[in-house]
């Protein structure tokens, strides 16, 4: 087995890192790994739906897809992420509780109680600190999880935080559960860094034949490829979504506007423009600009940058509109 201590915290990279291993490697792999602060949605999710848009802007957070399904997770530099890839036959591939047990005997070699709980949860005193997910490609399983060792819980639950009422799809909705740091558990003070290294032994000794494999100058530009080509996209992380209405009411001084989207591989196919406001041009116009235009803020921006929003929306200034689309 492959053991790879990937020191690397872009989230980019990381996600690619583990394509490249599972469909141009041969070898069974175990990666531990960090993130910078970024969400992970899963492959099947409406991006949108599951961040709060206004405070990743702000916190410079990064978004990105991976392959597997399952709900939207947030990363930081205190949360360690695992990775198996086995190979194996078919039928035999998915088994949660066989690749999150070398979590649980770590913990219980320090004297922590952790279970697994539910269909894909690791959980200490009924608080979950691991959520896990996997992805079969042809006869080898990707299986990786979270352990939240000292994230910021604040940044976890304010990233994560949407209005429900804002989207209508049949996106996997995540399902938010009461969560805890490993951290909060320890008999004795323990770094990140070195709860990683413990794992990483643990693993190694674990698996017969196991040796360190660190990324080669040929493995870094293929990574990379993939980074270009899929993981650093927009299309990837946000176009990738399934087909949802999005619907928002604003309040300003010129009166409510209400928006209301039907948006298809993340481009807008139409757009309704309703309220109370007064007018000098057709809301139509509006209604016409909007129509086939990505449904991304840094779009809208630029799209409507020139545009004289008050023409069209009396007292609306420029940003309170752009607000009605996210």
């Amino acid at each position: 087995m492959l053991c790879i201590d990937n020191r690397n915290t872009n989230p980019y990279f990381n996600l690619a890192a583990e394509e490249y291993v599972l469909k141009h490697k041969t070898d069974d792999c175990f990666m531990l790994w960090r993130n910078e602060n970024t969400i992970v949605v899963g492959k099947h999710q409406n991006t949108l739906s599951e961040i709060n848009l206004n405070y990743v802007e702000e916190k410079n957070i990064n978004v990105v897809r991976r392959l597997s399904g399952g709900g939207a997770v947030f990363h930081d530099l205190g949360n360690i992420n695992f990775t198996f890839i086995i190979n194996g036959e078919d039928g035999n591939l998915v088994d949660f509780r066989k690749f999150t047990k070398p979590v649980l005997d770590v913990l219980a070699g320090m004297g922590i109680a952790a279970r697994f709980e539910g269909r894909n949860d690791l959980t200490i005193e009924g608080k979950k600190f691991s959520g896990n997910a996997e992805h079969v490609f042809k006869k080898r399983v990707l299986h990786h999880g979270t352990i939240l060792f000292s994230s910021v819980m604040m940044d976890l639950s304010k990233a994560l935080r949407v209005n429900p009422l804002k989207f209508k799809d049949k996106a996997v909705k995540s399902i938010r559960s009461r969560v805890t740091n490993i951290g909060e558990h320890l008999k004795e003070p323990m770094s990140v860094d070195e709860f990683q290294s413990r794992v990483m032994a643990h693993v190694t000794n674990l698996y017969a034949e196991s040796r360190s494999y660190d990324f080669t100058k040929k493995d870094i530009a293929e990574i990379n490829k993939l980074v270009e080509e899929r993981y650093a996209t927009w299309e990837w992380n946000y176009g990738y979504s399934p087909k949802y209405n999005f619907e928002k009411l604003i309040k300003t001084e010129g009166g409510h506007l209400e928006f209301h989207l039907e948006v298809e591989r993340g481009i807008i196919k139409k757009a309704r423009i309703f309220g109370d406001y007064f007018n000098k041009r057709e809301t139509a116009e509006v209604e016409e600009m909007l129509t086939g235009m990505q449904h991304d803020i840094a779009a809208a921006r630029e799209k409507f940058k020139e545009v004289k929003i008050n023409e069209y929306f009396h007292q609306v200034t420029h940003e309170e509109f752009i607000s009605g689309l996210f």
